[in-house]
């Protein structure tokens, strides 16, 4: 993608003024007081992370997949080409590329993981993104995305080591089955992925995800909390994380 001269000046003076408006309304307003008003239900924590035991999940199973992207009014496009997607299964080998060995049991082998945007403590996608439009919350260090502020560059499409986000090449509203009008539908050329349901957390909810899982293999809560039931998932029992070797510091465990 080519850019004028005009279009980069209009980008840093977006990026200079969202740098510098967000201290100041919170230092005038308080952001903490607001969000407590605006949400007196919702759920907080210092770091939200997710364990996923892949043992526990069935073959073929989909319910998590369809109610996250219910939720999130996720387009079905109906070809691999133009897909959206924010939760979906991989191979084994390709979530975790050089963990297996060639006495690794074939059933694990073959074994399909779900996966999911990491919320990494130190996502690449933040760096490498010239608006803003993706950046880290610090309260609770979820990965987000201001909507209106993507361009469609696929900078972080790039940068992310995980694939874990998508871009619409086309208006994707007529490929919703059913808009939900609580959640906010996005346009051609704006990239999206998982958010680990900042909104539903706001208003005191688990993640989609989680709460479809009938199996419990989905584990969600705060890594900062010590009586956190995802601390002490992790703490007993052996996890892995994806390719943790990029020092990303992934936030998604897996059991498998």
């Amino acid at each position: 993608m080519k850019y004028t001269r005009r279009t980069l000046l209009k980008i840093a003076g977006i990026s200079l003024f969202g740098a510098g408006a967000r201290p100041a309304l919170e230092a005038l307003g308080g952001a903490e007081p607001r969000k407590t008003l605006l949400f007196p239900n919702r759920l907080t924590g210092k770091r939200w992370a997710m364990a996923i035991d892949t043992l526990k999940c069935p073959a073929g199973c989909k319910e998590c997949i369809d109610a996250c992207h219910r939720e999130h009014n996720v387009p079905d496009f109906g070809n691999p080409k133009d897909e959206i997607k924010w939760i979906w299964n991989e191979p084994f080998k390709d979530v975790f590329p050089g963990q297996e060995h060639p006495y690794t049991d074939k059933q694990v082998k073959e074994r399909p993981v779900l996966v999911l945007c990491n919320h990494c403590d130190n996502p690449p996608c933040v760096r490498v993104c010239p608006t803003r439009a993706t950046f880290k919350r610090k309260e609770d260090g979820i990965v987000m995305m201001d909507y209106h502020r993507c361009i469609g560059c696929r900078f972080c499409i790039a940068g992310c080591p995980y694939g874990a986000r998508s871009i619409n090449f086309r208006d994707p509203r007529p490929f919703i089955q059913k808009i939900k009008p609580d959640y906010p539908t996005r346009t051609k050329g704006v990239v999206e992925k998982c958010n680990f349901c900042e909104e539903r957390l706001a208003r005191g909810l688990m993640p989609a995800c989680v709460e479809a899982c009938k199996d419990k293999a989905l584990v969600f809560g705060d890594l900062e909390n010590p009586a956190s039931d995802i601390r002490k998932f992790i703490q007993a029992r052996l996890t892995l994380r994806r390719r943790p070797e990029l020092g990303t510091n992934p936030m998604v465990y897996y059991i498998v």
